[in-house]
Formats: structure tokens, C-alpha cells, sequence
């Protein structure tokens, strides 16, 4: 008989547990273990060369963090029974099962219609058929649909386990001390009132660093210039290989990765077909990669181009943008494009394109964390903040870009 009780060795929270069986076998589930092939934080580690850590860490991590919210919650006399806490377990473990490789990158070239959160959830319904109706509890808390609300807020809220362990982890990885959160304290300071998530009084100056640590990795980490033109390239060349697929060109590709090339594949392909979810739970980065790879020796001059560039690290170059990109601009870009390689316009705009990075690290309007004082008052943090730029956090920051090939 095997043993399903695991302590695995943490590099962030040390040893955690997998607390029995049950979430022990959705560890083991195909989906589950396809995060090991797929990292964290996409293509970040062009810029931060240790950020290579997975999604399957981060999603055990966040399982662990969970563990512990569930206990101080208790330990507060807050009503969570065995089967509440093994279904918020099982729903934070199984909260990024959806994703594809290197982030967003499929949802914008070869998949469309459908974001990462929604194949989740089909994944998390495939598995709970498999287990004979186990995961009910979990996918009720995960739609926010469970009775318990604050259960869906430790899943996804403004302050959840999965922002927490995502802040701690990424920034452990990518050697960036100012994303570091404190978040043994944020948890022991959590509490409920009136089925909603809080955080006591004295837990305050964690939340602001809290939020001012996710604003400074936003903006030092996860939408880097740097990493984003990366994307920005990858983009371009799965939609160059896309357009060759439709047009006929043999390309190399694994069977999962022939699938969504040569198919155009929506919304409506993973509600009908068991074949679509089946594929997707087939790819990983290292189909991409290796196909990259090969399409650098191919025959299309522009997918060639791109594809070595991509290998190389000769990273798409940035600019910053006051207003859209102006007509003229972007014909010369073409026209330069269009003289250096005796390519086609069409062809030229794969080597350029402009792109907004978007966040508000956070906002009052949706499930906003509140501050819980002695006398039983709740505040949002905004307002009980003394911290003069936790009022700026909560507006709308907008940044364009234009990314470019740039001529030698």
C-alpha cells in the first residue's frame, strides 16, 4: 500500500504537507501534474533568469497557505468542517489547472473565446466526474456559488492564498525583495464577520505592504517591458505559424500542438467536444519550445526570422507611447521591413506591434478587503489607511507600447 500522506520540501514555506488522501490523488491527477510543465510566470525568466518555478509549486503552495487559513479561522471559533476545508483545499489547488503555456500567450493566438479560468473549471468537472462527484464542494466555492462566501474569498478575492503565495513565490524566485509579504501574520490576522473575509485592526500595516508590494511587482516583474516584449514576440510567431497552418504549410508540431494550428478552435469546440479539453490538457511549454526550435530552420523567411529571434534573446525593442501609434509611423515601420527583406506588408507588421499594460493594484468596488476593529466596525482599507499613496493604488495606471524588430 502506498503512502498518500506526503511532506514535500518547500524552498519558500519549508515542509508542507499533503493532508490526506483525497487532495493526494488530485495531485497525482494528469491535469494537476502537466503544471510541473509549465511555468509560473511565462517568459520572465528572459528577464529574471531564476524565474523558472512552476505552476504546480505555486499551486501546492497556495494549497499549504489555505491549510493554514483554515486553521486559524477555526481556532477563531469560524464554523469550517472537514469536508468545507478539503474542497477550499481541493479549489486553490486546482484554481490554475486551465492555464496553457507561457500565460496568456494561447488565449491570444491559437485558442480564442474562452479564457484559462473557464477551461479550468471544465477540467476541475472532468475530474470531479472521475471521482464520482468528490469535487462538488470545491467547484461550488470556485463559481462562488458554495453558501459560505468567504470561502470563495480565500480562493479569489483581493486579499486571497493564491495572491499571497504568488507574491512570496515570485519574488523568492526572481531575487526581488520588495515583493516579499508577510503573509504568516496577514493569516493569523484573519477573521469573519457576516460571512465575509476580514482582517483584524492590528493587521493593517501587513495589508498596506501587502498592496504595496503587489504594485511594485506588477510593474518590476509581471508586466516588465522586457518580459512583455518577449510575449509580444512568441505572439507574433505562433500567429505567423497559424496563418501558414491555414494556408496549407506543413509545419512541425507535437499532435496536441498540430491540433489548435491546424483547427480553428473557440468556445463552443471545448463545451461540444471531449477532443478539444483533450488536446489542451496535452500542451505544455515544452511544445512550444520545441517547435520554436524547428520553425528556426524552416523555409517561411518571416516564422525563420521570428523564431531565431525568440531563441537568441533578440528580444522585440520598446518604445513608450503618448497616443496610438500614428499612421505614418507605421507605414515607414513597413516600409523598412519591406525593403531589408523583400517581404510583403502583411508579412512586415509580424515584426511590430503595439500593446497596453493595464492594472490597479486595488479597488474599493469589488470584494474589498475589510479592516476589523475591537468594536465590531468594519473599514475598507482605503479609508482606514493613514498611508497617503494607498489612496494612489487604488486608481487605474495604463501604459502603452510599441514593440519592434529593430533593424541592425
Amino acid at each position: 500500500m502506498s503512502n498518500k500522506k506526503k511532506i514535500i520540501n518547500d524552498p519558500v514555506f519549508g515542509f508542507i504537507s499533503v493532508p490526506n488522501e483525497f487532495l493526494f490523488d488530485i495531485l497525482q491527477h494528469p491535469y494537476v501534474q502537466r503544471l510541473n510543465r509549465i511555468r509560473q510566470l511565462g517568459l520572465s525568466y528572459y528577464v529574471y533568469p531564476g524565474a523558472t518555478h512552476t505552476r504546480f509549486l505555486h499551486s501546492l503552495g497556495a494549497m499549504h497557505l489555505m491549510q493554514e487559513a483554515v486553521s486559524v479561522l477555526r481556532q477563531k471559533n469560524v464554523d469550517i468542517s472537514h469536508s468545507e476545508g478539503n474542497a477550499a483545499m481541493a479549489a486553490i489547488l486546482l484554481h490554475d489547472v486551465g492555464h496553457g503555456p507561457f500565460s496568456h500567450v494561447l488565449e491570444h493566438t491559437l485558442v480564442s473565446g474562452i479564457s484559462h479560468e473557464e477551461i479550468s473549471l471544465m477540467m476541475m468537472q472532468t475530474i470531479n466526474r472521475e471521482m464520482h462527484g468528490a469535487l462538488e464542494g470545491a467547484i461550488q466555492i470556485f463559481k462562488n456559488e458554495y453558501p459560505k462566501h468567504f470561502l470563495h474569498q480565500l480562493v479569489s478575492s483581493q486579499l486571497d492564498v493564491d495572491r499571497l503565495d504568488y507574491l512570496c513565490r515570485d519574488s523568492f524566485f526572481c531575487g526581488v525583495n520588495e515583493g516579499t509579504v508577510a503573509s504568516a501574520r496577514i493569516l493569523k490576522m484573519l477573521n469573519v464577520c457576516d460571512d465575509k473575509l476580514v482582517v483584524e485592526a492590528k493587521g493593517i500595516y501587513s495589508i498596506e505592504k501587502f498592496l504595496v508590494a503587489r504594485r511594485l511587482m506588477y510593474w518590476q516583474v509581471y508586466l516588465h517591458k522586457t518580459s512583455v516584449a518577449a510575449e509580444q514576440l512568441l505572439i507574433k510567431i505562433l500567429t505567423r505559424a497559424k496563418q501558414l497552418a491555414t494556408e496549407g504549410e506543413q509545419l512541425f508540431a507535437s499532435t496536441a500542438l498540430q491540433y489548435f494550428l491546424y483547427n480553428t478552435i473557440t468556445a463552443e469546440d471545448f463545451l461540444w467536444s471531449e477532443d478539444a479539453l483533450r488536446q489542451y490538457a496535452l500542451l505544455d511549454d515544452s511544445d512550444i519550445l520545441a517547435a520554436v526550435k524547428v520553425w528556426a530552420e524552416g523555409k517561411d523567411v518571416v516564422l525563420k526570422m521570428l523564431c531565431t529571434a525568440f531563441m537568441n534573446r533578440v528580444l522585440f525593442k520598446v518604445k513608450m507611447l503618448e497616443t496610438p501609434l500614428q499612421e505614418t509611423e507605421r507605414n515607414n515601420l513597413i516600409e523598412q521591413y519591406r525593403n531589408k527583406w523583400n517581404i510583403t506588408s502583411q508579412e512586415a507588421e509580424y515584426f511590430f506591434s503595439e500593446h497596453s499594460s493595464v492594472t490597479n493594484t486595488y479597488s474599493p468596488q469589488d470584494d474589498n478587503i475589510g479592516i476589523l476593529y475591537n468594536d465590531g466596525t468594519i473599514k475598507d482599507v482605503a479609508e482606514a489607511s493613514d498611508m497617503l499613496n494607498l489612496q494612489v493604488l487604488t486608481k487605474r495606471v495604463e501604459k502603452h507600447y510599441l514593440f519592434y524588430y529593430q533593424l541592425k
